[in-house]
């Protein structure tokens, strides 16, 4: 019987993996990837496991935990610098990082969980900024290949939560992250209004590096936009749903009614998935299922409780966003990642 995934999610769900290991040396990654493949065929990557469904059977297949650790930092043209991360490194502990040295770029994406190597795959985001707008290079290993390359960001298929790397899960797995920022104390401009409305200030304001992330930070508690250490809500993977695109007239009938809207740096109108669950009557604190709750802040979080199983959480998501699609005709596409096959369910993409 090999090791449970739910010790190492989030959601603490999941069964047995066939194999697991964790990995922490960076230099010894040439050996371990040979190794894998021969012995056990491609792996499922693991960071933190802050965005992962695993299945209640496990997953019949080796699992590689990232762990690695380190920054290495070398100037960069116009006053700015690169900063060179291993894939297993804390996000959160990256953007102390930064502030601490007077480099902006990540600031607004304080607040988030898992590993920097798991940012690109879903190009992480928070108010107007997203992990790929500081991105300079990745290295990679391309288990096609079997062989590490390095990745340009015009190369990865970035747009709104999504990458190559979430399109093709099995192809490569990232080693190394290079980000460029400015030497700056202060933030990049807000553009998002809640967080210019924490500030009290105007959009466009550049406010100092630590005042940001301490806003980022108040903003997100308030929301119910972090990840607990414990309490009710602490078994969960933040946002279930992603905004979903919006036809014209979708967004028109939305609108009427006073859905929220936004338009992503993709450029495309969105409606806001937590206002729909709403709207259709799912509220905060709601019991949805056997274990399965509306976080108590939120509707668009939701979290596992005692008795909890992957198949009724997964069941729950399918759940919700048919509700939503009755009523709205608009379809919610569920967030997180399904690591194994959870009986009956259709709604998340299987990790291979």
């Amino acid at each position: 019987m090999g090791e449970h995934l739910a010790d190492h999610t989030t959601l603490r769900l999941g069964g047995p993996a066939d194999w697991l290991l964790t990995h922490t040396d960076p230099m010894a990654w040439p050996d371990i990837s040979h190794a894998v493949a021969r012995q056990h065929g491609i792996p499922m990557v693991l960071g933190h496991g802050s965005n992962i469904l695993a299945a209640d059977a496990g997953y019949p297949g080796p699992v590689i935990r990232m762990a690695t650790q380190g920054i290495t930092a070398r100037s960069a043209p116009e006053n700015k610098v690169d900063l060179t991360v291993q894939a297993g490194h804390s996000l959160a502990e990256l953007i102390d990082f930064t502030v601490a040295e007077g480099l902006s770029g990540l600031e607004y994406l304080a607040g988030i969980p898992g590993t920097i190597g798991a940012a690109p795959i879903q190009n992480t985001g928070a108010y107007g900024r997203q992990i790929s707008d500081t991105l300079v290079s990745l290295t990679v290993h391309d288990w096609l290949t079997r062989e590490v390359v390095h990745l340009l960001p015009r190369q990865c298929g970035f747009g709104y939560r999504t990458s190559s790397f979430k399109v093709y899960p099995a192809r490569w797995t990232i080693l190394e992250v290079t980000l460029r920022l400015r030497r700056s104390d202060r933030a990049s401009p807000v553009t998002y209004q809640h967080l210019a409305d924490a500030l009290g200030v105007p959009l466009g304001t550049t406010p100092l590096l630590a005042t940001a992330t301490e806003a980022v930070m108040v903003n997100r508690r308030e929301r119910g936009l972090t990840l607990p250490s414990s309490g009710p809500d602490a078994r969960q993977v933040g946002s279930v749903f992603l905004n979903p695109p919006l036809t014209p007239r979708q967004a028109e009938a939305l609108r009427a009614v006073g859905g929220a809207l936004h338009q992503t740096a993709d450029g495309v109108v969105r409606g806001s998935a937590g206002w729909l669950l709403q709207h259709v009557g799912y509220s905060p604190g709601q019991v949805l299922a056997p274990g399965v709750y509306c976080s108590d802040l939120r509707a668009l979080t939701l979290v596992a409780r005692e008795g909890v199983t992957a198949t009724t959480f997964a069941a729950t998501l399918q759940k919700l966003a048919a509700h939503v699609r009755a009523v709205t005709k608009i379809r919610l596409c569920p967030e997180p990642a399904m690591l194994g096959v959870i009986e009956g369910d259709t709604s998340l993409a299987a990790v291979p």
